[in-house]
């Protein structure tokens, strides 16, 4: 199995960019896709942006596109997550999570088996 560990979050003003890091340990010689996920205090959790094994896949969710860029340096057991022109309502807990079960890389949640403890990003002036 795969342990993530999130790392990159902190407080950011509004315009401002972060940059978010997914460590992955444990059996990585296997394929395996990486989600980036994220949860405001009251709200579901939703898909942000996920990117498969080879990197040559990638989804965004639509509040997203344009602003963040997924990336995986796989010799490095690494996914990043570059977040530019932040806004308030990207507040939240960012996760990552793996699977092994998709070819390619798809936003629902529960097609993620392993899950990190989450990094806290929040946006204010």
């Amino acid at each position: 199995q795969l342990r993530l560990v999130e790392s990159g979050g902190g407080l950011v003003q509004p315009g401002g960019s972060l940059s978010l890091s997914c460590a992955a340990s444990g059996f990585t010689s296997d394929y395996y896709a990486i989600g980036w996920f994220r949860q405001a205090p009251g709200k579901e959790r939703e898909g942000v942006s996920c990117i498969s094994y080879s990197g040559g896949w990638r989804n965004y969710a639509d509040s997203v596109k344009g602003r963040f860029t997924i990336s995986r340096d796989n010799a490095k057991n690494m996914v990043y997550l570059q977040m530019n022109s932040l806004k308030p309502e990207d507040t939240a807990i960012y996760f990552c999570a793996a699977t092994y079960q998709q070819r390619l890389c798809f936003l629902p949640s529960r097609e993620y088996d392993y899950w990190g403890q989450g990094t806290q990003v929040t946006v204010s002036s």
